[in-house]
């Protein structure tokens, strides 16, 4: 038996390297592979353009403004998509990593990524791109859609006017980071009905109790941080560029609203991130 051939029998393959891109791709076929999945990212668009249709419908026995308002038309635009939304994108979230803990299928995964981190990221690169396309779809679609309805009263605002896209974007943003928040949470807390609980306590249920407290400027400052207070600050334009926070009147324009909406969602992603790297699965 000559060299070559010893090499030959005793040669090894090296494995091969998982890129994050790969994880991407494999988070991607394990989502759309779901039909709850696409069903609750079409919900989206269907709830979200289906308020806004709903609300141009009764417009006529309602009170109007008297002249064009971009801040009238968008709250009944945007209304669908910001409430409904958010709602449904963080309950996604939760069911994507916490329905894997449920099931049992989170332990090959993580086999398959010893390192853990790549799959969570993974999961929210793909979570956020489905939601906030879908948010896009939506709160697009909801100004084409009753664009005819406004202009029979005379109060029609076009996509092109100061503000109107950039809310459009904010709003559809908005929903992405609801379901980053929702995927933090369900990280962390691994419990599918726990983590609905608490992303409904964060995002809606939160306001409501602060607004019963005893008036102080710690409970207004806490309102005016909170999640709910960002996604109308991002779905409303704004005279005031820039990052601006008047804990004073009350103001906290869509720039602050963006940043705020991502710490929310940044620090439950990194606090799931940090169970998900030391606890067992």
């Amino acid at each position: 038996m000559t060299l070559l051939e010893k090499k030959r029998q005793t040669f090894v393959a090296r494995p091969e390297r998982l890129s994050f891109a790969g994880v991407v791709r494999s988070e991607l076929i394990k989502l759309t592979s779901l039909r709850s999945t696409i069903a609750l990212v079409v919900s989206i668009i269907v709830v979200g353009v289906g308020v806004s249709v709903a609300l141009g419908l009764t417009m006529e026995g309602a009170i109007l403004p008297d002249l064009r308002s971009v801040g009238f038309v968008l709250d009944q635009i945007t209304v669908g998509t910001v409430l409904f939304g958010q709602l449904i994108a963080a309950v996604l979230g939760v069911i994507v990593i916490s329905g894997e803990y449920s099931s049992g299928t989170i332990q090959p995964t993580l086999i398959a990524t010893p390192t853990r981190l790549p799959v969570l990221g993974a999961k929210a690169v793909v979570l956020f791109g489905m939601t906030t396309v879908s948010a896009v779809v939506a709160a697009f679609g909801s100004w084409a859609v009753t664009y005819p309805m406004f202009a029979a009263f005379d109060l029609e605002i076009g996509v092109t006017a100061p503000g109107v896209a950039l809310s459009l974007l904010g709003t559809s943003v908005f929903v992405g980071l609801s379901a980053i928040l929702g995927l933090g949470i369900g990280s962390l807390l691994r419990s599918v009905a726990a983590s609905v609980a608490t992303a409904i306590s964060v995002m809606l249920l939160l306001p409501i109790v602060l607004s019963v407290l005893p008036a102080s400027q710690v409970v207004r400052n806490l309102q005016l941080l909170s999640m709910s207070k960002a996604g109308d600050a991002m779905s409303n334009p704004s005279e005031t560029l820039g990052v601006a926070v008047d804990l004073v009147d009350g103001f906290v324009s869509p720039g602050a609203g963006w940043i705020i909406a991502l710490v929310w969602a940044g620090t439950f992603l990194v606090l799931g991130a940090i169970r998900l790297r030391r606890g067992d699965a």
